[in-house]
């Protein structure tokens, strides 16, 4: 008889939840000196990016995390010049970094070089600007680096993993008070700031330690089917510029398939549970 072995991915995302997915085939599997790292493929998602057992990016969604958390802080600057990525090992930020005219140089930094060469093996179509030419890899703690790079950036993106283990000191106010200094008199920084579902102590002390720093912050939304919840926030900081006042008649076409000027609009409508969070 010919039998085939059952195979699932299962992530403890809270003590009560647990998500799953089939499972083809472990692509590749190693303990980094920061953490586990696994790329598997699935019927589902496709292939899969996972660290510490906790999924961060996917074949089927990566595309609507990674446009959101790039082209509404760069459309909202001027002319973004200098940026720099802090995380997202697996390339995707830098991927859509690129496509803006403006940019002169993106620093990628990211602490764990495993997670870097893993994504150029097995996620090609993520990490495919990594060789760009405007495109310098750092592999380097992003706390470390912003402290030492004051007012070089004109965006800082903040792509990290969960508030825990190697990324737990990207989710603090004085790594937003380094990341302040490092961007220029106009700069603006965009983090990822988890669910509203899951994390809704997490969001509110995040949301207060930003506006506490930056003159101008704004909480939008994106869905992002892998992720707890599937309704995903990011938070913006901002010296000057205000997305909601972002002329989206001039945003170029970026080839993109999630984000689109009538997206940068409507993703800072907050549903009223979202605006209780942050106290509104």
């Amino acid at each position: 008889m010919d039998t085939k072995l059952d195979m699932w991915f299962t992530e403890q995302q809270t003590k009560d939840v647990r998500t799953s997915c089939r499972t083809k085939k472990i692509l590749h599997q190693e303990n980094t000196p920061f953490q586990s790292l696994a790329v598997i493929d699935t019927d589902q998602y496709g292939r899969v990016l996972v660290l510490d057992n906790i999924i961060q990016t996917t074949i089927m969604d990566e595309f609507v995390y990674h446009e959101m958390i790039t082209h509404v802080a760069l459309n909202t600057h001027a002319a973004p010049e200098r940026v720099l990525v802090i995380g997202g090992g697996d390339g995707g930020a830098v991927r859509e970094i690129v496509k803006h005219q403006s940019l002169e140089k993106v620093v990628h930094c990211e602490i764990d070089g495993a997670v870097v060469d893993a994504s150029r093996k097995y996620l090609p179509e993520i990490s495919c600007a990594m060789d760009h030419p405007k495109v310098e890899i750092v592999i380097d703690d992003g706390i470390k680096h912003v402290r030492e790079n004051k007012g070089a950036y004109d965006v800082i993106i903040v792509d990290s993993t969960d508030p825990i283990g190697p990324a737990e000191g990207l989710f603090s106010a004085s790594f937003y008070k380094d990341i302040f200094n490092s961007l220029k008199d106009d700069g603006i920084f965009v983090a990822q700031t988890e669910s509203p579902f899951f994390n809704r102590d997490l969001i509110p002390r995040l949301y207060s330690d930003i506006s506490g720093i930056f003159p101008l912050t704004r909480l939008f939304l994106a869905v992002v089917p892998t992720y707890p919840g599937g309704l995903w926030t990011f938070t913006m900081g901002s010296k000057k510029y205000d997305p909601c006042d972002t002329d989206i008649v001039r945003t170029p076409d970026l080839n993109t398939r999630y984000y689109s000027p009538e997206i940068h609009r409507t993703c800072f409508v907050l549903p009223p549970f979202v605006k209780e969070l942050l106290g509104r």
